[in-house]
């Protein structure tokens, strides 16, 4: 569920309200679909239904003499629950957000270098595959039943339906590539692991902050085992995609330009 790129700075008091209401809405959801059955079994519940009458609620509410005592549970979203949440409208078509690890996580806006980055990788990445793959932009892909992230770019095997069918899973994925500047540190920390925890090939992290790539290889559960750093003036070839033998400078465009 991602807009396309757009150079923003600051959010401003419209986008902090719409980022509260998208937050409101996913809080209000995953109310409607914690269940609790020790409560349910020792606690008054009263069953209620939302206008559309499809969706019951059930208020866990426990009477101890004069407290009242309600119990909260983290509970992490489901691939299938999340695309239920868009159906109903509580997530919308402008909210940018992905399903990490069962969380709906809120994506950093996108700066214009950030966009050019991305823009630039996918006319260097088209060449590599020459019609043999597909090359996704900022699409989902399906890792697990609780993640389903939106990389920057993803190199997918080729299929007669473009997935229309569904979204590409582990196995159908050659290479991620992801490009981070503000986002860097949770790029890195977290997506990066994702990935390898869904037995990803190869990762690219391309790192606007200290102008290099990072290629992450050989994935295990705990993370990648291989990592590589290829800076400027160098020149990456890939594993995973071996046509792609690009210049670092051609990937990170011009020095000295920011946001």
């Amino acid at each position: 569920m991602r807009m396309p790129s757009q150079n923003l700075q600051a959010p401003g008091a419209g986008s902090i309200a719409k980022t509260a209401r998208m937050r409101s809405r996913v809080a209000i959801w995953r109310g409607v679909l914690r269940w609790n059955t020790v409560c349910e079994q020792r606690c008054r519940g009263r069953p209620l239904r939302s206008p559309g009458g499809k969706i019951a609620v059930n208020i866990e509410i426990c009477q101890r003499g004069h407290e009242v005592e309600t119990e909260l549970q983290r509970r992490r979203f489901t691939a299938d629950e999340y695309h239920r949440m868009a159906e109903a409208g509580v997530l919308r078509a402008d909210d940018r957000v992905e399903l990490v690890d069962g969380e709906i996580v809120e994506m950093t806006p996108i700066g214009s270098r950030h966009a050019a980055c991305v823009d630039r990788l996918m006319v260097l990445l088209q060449r590599c595959a020459e019609g043999r793959d597909i090359l996704r932009v900022q699409g989902p892909i399906r890792l697990d039943a609780h993640s389903e992230p939106q990389p920057d770019l993803a190199v997918l095997k080729r299929r007669a339906d473009f997935y229309a069918s569904a979204h590409p899973g582990p196995d159908d994925v050659i290479l991620v590539v992801e490009v981070a500047d503000a986002s860097l540190r949770y790029d890195r920390d977290i997506k990066v692991r994702l990935y390898a925890r869904a037995g990803i090939r190869e990762t690219w992290l391309v790192d606007l902050q200290n102008e290099r790539v990072d290629v992450f290889t050989d994935p295990t559960p705990l993370g990648y085992r291989e990592s590589r750093q290829i800076r400027r003036g160098e020149r990456l070839t890939s594993e995973a995609l071996p046509a792609a033998s690009l210049l670092v400078d051609e990937m990170l465009g011009a020095i000295g330009l920011q946001d």
